[in-house]
């Protein structure tokens, strides 16, 4: 700080900003990131666009631009890996592309690595510090890799081990959403409850669930939940 601008009781600021949109289906965790990480002058993270579901990511997305996206995995519309295959051109641009870096509560290997494969730039959990997270938006932006610790070694488990194979077969046959269900249901959540999280009805939750008892060859939702578990997918 120089002598004039002590004189005058001012503080030098960021030396950049960075550009955020905060993709979360909480309103009140977006609200609390917003309120940790989004006060530009100390920070220099502005948040320019928040969404709630995957339609909303895209649209804020698209008319925003910004470097970096918080994108939570467990998504209404298809999750996160939904929103970075519809921002794949986004992320590509030879100029400024647009940057994703996976905010989640669940560090479950399966969703490590479904967004990594998707595009994003890195993974953190909802465990990290404003201060940590900051840095690691800038990280980002900057085109760094990012992970929490303990997520790095899923990432290596998948991508450089040649014993590992690169995808789960019996999960490559469920889609998106079935995989939300199969989640959900293995944590224990009535149909109802499901319905809820999900904005649909119960009547679809139904059919899903059946179809992944077909697709797993399952019986019901014990042998499912047994199955979930044992791939660390709760």
């Amino acid at each position: 700080m120089n002598s004039d601008a002590a004189q005058d009781g001012q503080t030098d600021g960021p030396a950049r900003t960075v550009r955020v949109v905060l993709v979360d289906d909480h309103r009140m965790f977006r609200t609390g990131v917003q309120a940790e990480i989004g006060r530009t002058e100390e920070t220099g993270v502005e948040v320019v666009g928040e969404a709630a579901d995957v339609d909303q990511a895209v649209t804020v997305i698209t008319a925003t631009r910004p470097e970096v996206v918080l994108l939570d995995v467990h998504l209404p519309g298809g999750g996160g890996v939904e929103v970075l295959r519809r921002s794949a051109a986004m992320m590509a641009a030879p100029e400024r592309p647009v940057r994703f870096l996976a905010l989640s509560v669940s560090d479950a290997a399966e969703d490590v690595i479904g967004v990594i494969r998707g595009g994003a730039r890195g993974y953190v959990t909802k465990t990290i510090t404003g201060t940590d997270l900051v840095d690691a938006v800038f990280r980002v932006s900057d085109g760094d890799a990012v992970f929490s610790p303990r997520l790095a070694g899923f990432v290596l488990d998948a991508f450089a081990s040649t014993d590992a194979p690169p995808v789960d077969e019996d999960l490559d046959r469920l889609t998106q959403r079935e995989r939300e269900v199969l989640r959900l249901i293995a944590r224990g959540y009535a149909y109802k409850e499901i319905a809820k999280q999900l904005f649909i009805s119960v009547k679809t939750v139904e059919s899903h669930v059946s179809a992944v008892l077909r697709k797993l060859q399952l019986s019901n939702r014990h042998e499912l939940t047994r199955w979930a578990t044992a791939r660390r997918l709760v």
